[in-house]
């Protein structure tokens, strides 16, 4: 197959993950050209650790490389919808961090304009394509705990200021547990369960602002103008009815990351925002004990979902972390907000089909 060429813009946190894995373990499927940052010092530090021959000045310079087949947009949440839609204008396909955008009226924008020109539009998180989940879809499936009554998850920590460099965004539009966490979490279910038809929630937020204790902006006080602390409940189109809390406000928890509620048992899915295990089940009335798991990739394997859409450039199939995916997710994180504000059951807007499983018998590196 004849490699796709990809080109970052974006070279802060979150990168270095993705280059190496785009470098190494896709690297059969992918290349990385080029490179771009609004701080010039970070695409020469990215450029420089993983030998990408090409740093450009503006993102529109890599936009109108006719090379350049995939933009990668590793921006800040509130910028993924700009890079993004200007990218698809210049008749690029782009895969963007999670979320697809901070509003439904602009992921409805990069959802129509990708179907309008014939473009792949791809967002984060690919998380659900590691080997933890993967085996929890492919046990669910094959009915080891019966059929889905019910699911629960938990995403509880006191937010990013004691670790993260730059933890203002966090606590802006765009931030917040469910925009900044809940990706990992409602895809992993979407993956398991199927699209939501019907939701409730009610949010809020306990700390008026926050104060930076990691380096290098220690002791700088930030406001917060998201919610910090969101309780919601899902009904799923197959039946099944699940419960999610997301919260920057609790200090400790100990509720297993997401329990999958089924006629003749119990599973639990492992941490979302990983790859691996350990998958648990529990049939009837006996004990929980491990699975092994059955699937490829489970380190971290961030960039898996770019090189699946370069396959799929490649084959005409469908990609799986797909626009479809990531809107009804966006509609399900934004919902639980309306749902609050307005104090009424809020019904989806969208809808979307679970993503192909992954397949079970592949070397490292490979996908199909």
């Amino acid at each position: 197959m004849e490699k796709v060429i990809v080109g970052i813009v974006g070279n802060g946190n979150i990168s270095p993950i993705y280059l190496k894995n785009l470098t190494t373990v896709f690297n059969r499927i992918v290349t990385v050209k080029g490179v771009c940052d609004l701080i010039p010092e970070r695409s020469k530090k990215a450029a420089e650790s993983w030998d990408i021959p090409v740093i450009y000045d503006t993102m529109y310079d890599m936009f109108k490389d006719d090379e350049i087949e995939i933009v990668l947009n590793l921006t800040t949440p509130k910028q993924h919808h700009g890079v993004a839609i200007e990218a698809l204008k210049h008749n690029k396909n782009t895969h963007s961090e999670k979320p697809m955008s901070v509003s439904l009226d602009d992921a409805k924008e990069l959802f129509d304009i990708g179907k309008e020109k014939g473009l792949l539009v791809g967002v984060a998180p690919d998380t659900f394509m590691g080997a933890g989940i993967q085996t929890c879809r492919k046990l669910l499936d094959d009915g080891y705990i019966g059929s889905p009554i019910g699911a629960a998850a938990y995403m509880t920590g006191h937010g990013h200021e004691t670790w993260h460099p730059d933890p203002e965004f966090y606590y802006e539009q765009g931030g917040g547990p469910m925009l900044d966490m809940g990706p990992y979490y409602v895809t992993a279910l979407i993956n398991l369960l199927g699209p939501v038809k019907r939701l409730t929630g009610t949010s809020h937020s306990m700390f008026e602002t926050r104060t930076i204790t990691s380096e290098p902006k220690y002791g700088k006080v930030i406001p917060v103008s998201v919610d910090t602390h969101v309780n919601g409940i899902m009904e799923f189109e197959n039946g099944a009815v699940g419960s999610i809390v997301m919260s920057f406000d609790m200090w400790k928890s100990e509720h297993p990351n997401i329990e999958i509620f089924g006629t003749e048992g119990t599973m639990q899915v492992p941490d979302p925002n990983g790859f691996g295990g350990p998958v648990r089940i529990q049939r009837k009335d006996g004990d929980f004990y491990e699975m092994p798991l059955t699937h490829q990739y489970n380190e971290n394997c961030r960039g898996v979902a770019v090189a699946d859409m370069a396959m799929a450039l490649r084959t005409g199939r469908e990609h799986r972390a797909n626009s479809e995916l990531a809107y009804h997710v966006l509609d399900i994180m934004l919902g639980f907000g309306k749902s609050s504000r307005t104090g009424k059951h809020y019904e989806l807007q969208t809808s979307c089909c679970r993503p192909q499983p992954m397949p079970m018998n592949v070397i490292p590196g490979d996908l199909d």
